[in-house]
């Protein structure tokens, strides 16, 4: 359903600054001219067609580019940590917009171009702006909801979904440009006795900080998923097997650090850990098997230790 008049009165752009720098490149090459009548019919057909904020955005930039001297755009939404860039950087003009629906805000918005932009044609990109706010507002509640489904709801850690499809990108990606990879798998020891002495929310407490823990050890690169139970699996990115080990190696004596209050009586954590490294000729479940036994090694060599899979 297209936008109607009452939708665009209740969005409100603000142009958060415009600035002008000295031109430095060519003019940007203009497509075929269109007039602003058919361009304002033309974008709000295509925004109908998707769900995706890059295909949105790609749309909202063709079109304007039929009016508008634009070389490109970025975007951001940091509450779904959204980063979009089209077109080339330059070291020109941008016009940045804060963009809001109905008193939401819904991103940061940059028009980037070779030359200064005209106030003329600033008016006519907002008015190509107002009607891709609803659109995209819809795909910014789409893109939560997928976020969502891929969310441990305990801990926010990545769920086993959100583990299967990581993997068999990461995977895919160092199989093809010949980077390492390792993962590690985190079991917390004795979680069934904390559980049946302290009871379930202390365990659940357990698992939060231990997640949140997880968190603050790692990169921002690096994944953190639930497995299952008192079980989390890291996926450590362009990451050897002896990088991988020291990571373990850190965060089994964090966790070991970790004080837990229960009532007024302190209960200390411990976990183990299994390293594996991908190798080129395995599948990401084969990859992840191996961290598993590596992982009840060491739970039989005594608990709160590391150890490394075999090839």
């Amino acid at each position: 359903m297209l936008p109607n008049k009452q939708d665009h009165s209740t969005v409100n752009i603000r142009a958060a600054h415009v600035r002008r720098l000295e031109f430095h490149g060519s003019r940007t090459a203009a497509p075929s001219r269109r007039t602003l009548a058919e361009v304002l019919l033309s974008l709000p057909l295509r925004l109908q067609t998707s769900l995706e904020i890059d295909r949105i955005l790609g749309f909202f930039l063709e079109e304007a580019q039929h009016l508008l001297p634009l070389s490109g755009l970025t975007y951001h939404h940091s509450e779904t940590d959204f980063h979009l860039q089209l077109g080339q950087p330059v070291e020109s003009n941008d016009v940045s917009y804060s963009l809001f629906h109905q008193g939401e805000s819904i991103g940061e918005l940059s028009l980037l171009s070779n030359e200064a932009i005209p106030e003329w044609a600033l008016d006519q990109a907002e008015q190509l702006i107002s009607c891709t706010l609803f659109p995209l507002r819809n795909a910014l509640l789409y893109r939560r909801a997928i976020q969502a489904s891929l969310k441990d709801p305990l801990t926010g850690a990545g769920n086993r979904i959100a583990l299967e499809q990581g993997l068999v990108r990461e995977t895919e990606l160092s199989r093809r440009h010949d980077q390492s990879l390792s993962v590690v798998m985190l079991d917390m020891d004795h979680f069934k006795a904390l559980n049946d002495t302290y009871g379930h929310q202390a365990g659940d407490a357990a698992l939060k900080a231990v997640a949140l823990l997880l968190k603050e050890q790692l990169r921002n690169v690096d994944m953190v998923f639930r497995f299952g139970g008192e079980e989390f699996v890291l996926v450590l990115s362009n990451t050897g097997a002896e990088a991988a080990l020291v990571v373990a190696e850190r965060i089994r004596a964090a966790v070991q650090t970790l004080c837990l209050l229960v009532g007024e009586k302190q209960v200390r954590l411990s976990a183990s850990l299994g390293c594996a490294t991908f190798m080129p000729t395995e599948s990401h479940e084969q990859l992840l098997r191996r961290a598993d036994v590596a992982l009840y090694q060491a739970k039989r060599d005594g608990r709160n230790l590391t150890r490394i899979a075999s090839a």
